[in-house]
């Protein structure tokens, strides 16, 4: 809710173009064992309680489960027990459009942007001020200095590397273990048509919770396509381009233990990935085959859709632990700070921005106040127990993004 009063205001200020980046998709829990269909219910009843999950609806009947998503019914054994909750209110967001739109604003207004740079060192001069030393991707002759009194590390799973390079104390300790996020994709507009929701289900017994399968309706660059995954891969790179030497380079004598402890405690996630590399395309149709009886095989291809890096942290008790989501690591000072983390970044970087802004600048935070709550109305106020202004606040960025309520 933060991120979408946040964009709507962008929006309603011009700062962004449109709202072509964001899409009513209806989000739904779908389940298909006894065990699941005993348990979603009691969800159900938990969550309809609060304000912002009011509208929630709850069936058993598979002719409104058909209704919501006819492919996960259609073809599907008449014995088998299912249930669904639906969400009509839910979205889908294509990232890339916002930062595309957000970085035209930034670069009309004076900012300059410069890409294919490689960020060789990060150095703190004896003025208090950073120095990063970077080179030119296509031609590594090309050398620029650039000098700041703030640095913010925001590179994906490549922050790591980076916030090991600036080497400031909170950085020691942290590792990381890349997971590649490959997913299924149909392009076929007949099949992607019939299907408008992104429908969650269970993860499986020992499977963590990044394994959890959905299948997707998901808007990139204007075309629709469904998705269906995720399925884990394995490669040693931070970034989808990055080097096969990112994960050996970034294991430092300050960071060893936190990743073999790490390792050890979590081996049934090994297992788990192991198993996933070993799955043929056939066993990922298979799983596909669960969420949609009548798929069919040759509409989908693998690919790669992302990169993510899991924060490996020292723990004062187990040695080192890892960790599922994102993690602000900040200079004592605040001259710098860093994301490190995988999922949920992109949904969650409008908080977590505001968090590093009171925590970096804490000399600005009061007359920064006053602007915060204009770009986001409900800052600092808990909607759930404030259901009218909730309300308020619900219909206004629905109707300046044009998403369903």
């Amino acid at each position: 809710m933060i991120s979408r009063q946040f964009w709507a205001t962008l929006v309603s200020e011009g700062k962004m173009a449109d709202n072509s980046f964001i899409n009513s998709v209806p989000h739904m829990s779908f389940v298909m064992t006894d065990e699941h269909c005993a348990y979603l219910p009691k969800r159900f009843d938990a969550f309809k309680k609060q304000k912002l999950f009011e509208k929630m609806e709850f069936s058993t009947d598979r002719n409104k489960i058909h209704e919501w998503a006819p492919l996960v019914i259609e073809g599907r054994n008449e014995s088998q027990p299912v249930a669904a909750n639906y969400s009509a209110e839910g979205t889908d967001v294509d990232f890339g459009n916002i930062t595309r739109q957000m970085i035209e604003n930034l670069t009309s207004r004076g900012v300059k942007l410069l890409c294919n740079r490689h960020v060789e060192e990060i150095n703190r001069e004896a003025d208090g001020a950073w120095a990063i030393k970077t080179s030119d991707t296509r031609d590594n002759t090309q050398k620029l200095t650039l000098r700041t009194r703030f640095v913010f590390l925001g590179a994906g799973g490549g922050a790591l590397s980076l916030l090991q390079k600036s080497g400031i104390p909170e950085g020691r300790g942290y590792g990381g273990f890349p997971v590649s996020g490959l997913f299924l994709r149909n392009n076929n507009e007949a099949t992607a048509s019939r299907h408008n929701a992104k429908v969650y289900g269970q993860a499986s017994v020992g499977a963590p919770p990044m394994s959890v399968p959905h299948l997707d309706t998901r808007h990139v660059d204007g075309k629709r396509y469904l998705m269906f995954g995720p399925y884990a891969g394995f490669k040693p790179n931070f970034l989808k381009q990055g080097s096969m030497m990112d994960l050996p380079m970034s294991i430092h004598r300050d960071n060893l233990l936190p990743i073999l402890r790490a390792g050890w405690d979590n081996l049934p996630l090994t297992k788990y990935l192991l198993g996933e590399l070993r799955k043929t395309k056939e066993e990922r149709i298979a799983s596909l085959l669960e969420y949609y009886p009548n798929a069919n095989p040759d509409e989908w291809e693998l690919i790669t859709a992302g990169q993510r890096v899991q924060v490996i942290k020292k723990d004062n008790k187990k040695g080192g632990v890892l960790q599922f989501g994102t993690e602000l690591v900040m200079h004592e000072d605040g001259s710098l700070a860093a994301l490190l983390g995988a999922s949920p970044g992109a949904s969650t970087a409008v908080p977590l921005m505001i968090r590093l802004v009171n925590e970096c600048f804490p000399q600005r935070k009061d007359a920064w106040q006053g602007r915060l709550k204009e770009l986001i109305p409900g800052y600092g106020v808990k909607l759930n127990d404030n259901p009218e202004f909730a309300e308020e606040i619900i219909s206004h960025t629905a109707k300046v993004l044009d998403i369903h309520h």
